[in-house]
């Protein structure tokens, strides 16, 4: 049974709507925004989702600054994107018990503005009301989940990926 611990909500809304960009931050190595990263390329990056309602909860970003999930990007440069979706997605699939992978891009103008992909694992057994929008929900509280579990986590997806790729 997961174990939980509380969120701010507010907190985390004030944060991403008056803060600098978190993915920017990240890639800029500032040490206020810290994730594990899984993979990273001259294109793009992949890391664990740092407030996560599910375990192996992944996120996958361009590192350029862009807004638009479609617009800001050529057709090719989309498909390349997709692609390591699809690598990452079957990377979570091997290391974590999945019912189903949910595969989303969330945000706005008004805050998480640089387009991200969430890579969502729902666990088997959740019952159906559950499930889907309920299962990603945000609310006071996130899956409490020490770093160390984090760091093994993010090796052993890492491990799948390149194994994927060879």
């Amino acid at each position: 049974m997961p174990t939980y611990k509380p969120f701010d909500m507010n907190a985390y809304v004030d944060r991403i709507t008056r803060g600098p960009c978190f993915i920017c931050e990240m890639l800029a190595g500032n040490p206020a925004y810290p994730n594990h990263i899984l993979y990273e390329d001259e294109t793009a990056v992949v890391f664990l989702n740092k407030y996560p309602m599910m375990v192996g909860y992944t996120l996958v970003a361009p590192r350029a600054h862009r807004e638009q999930v479609t617009g800001d990007f050529s057709p090719a440069e989309y498909l390349a994107l997709q692609s390591l979706i699809y690598r990452v997605s079957e990377a979570v699939r091997q290391v974590v018990e999945t019912e189903r992978v949910y595969l989303l891009s969330l945000g706005s103008q008004q805050g998480n503005s640089h387009v991200h992909w969430h890579i969502a694992p729902l666990p088997p057994g959740v019952p159906f009301r559950q499930q889907q929008l309920e299962a990603l929900k945000v609310t006071d509280q996130v899956l409490d989940l020490p770093e160390k579990a984090m760091a093994s986590m993010a090796a052993r997806i890492r491990a799948a990926m390149d194994q994927a790729a060879e």
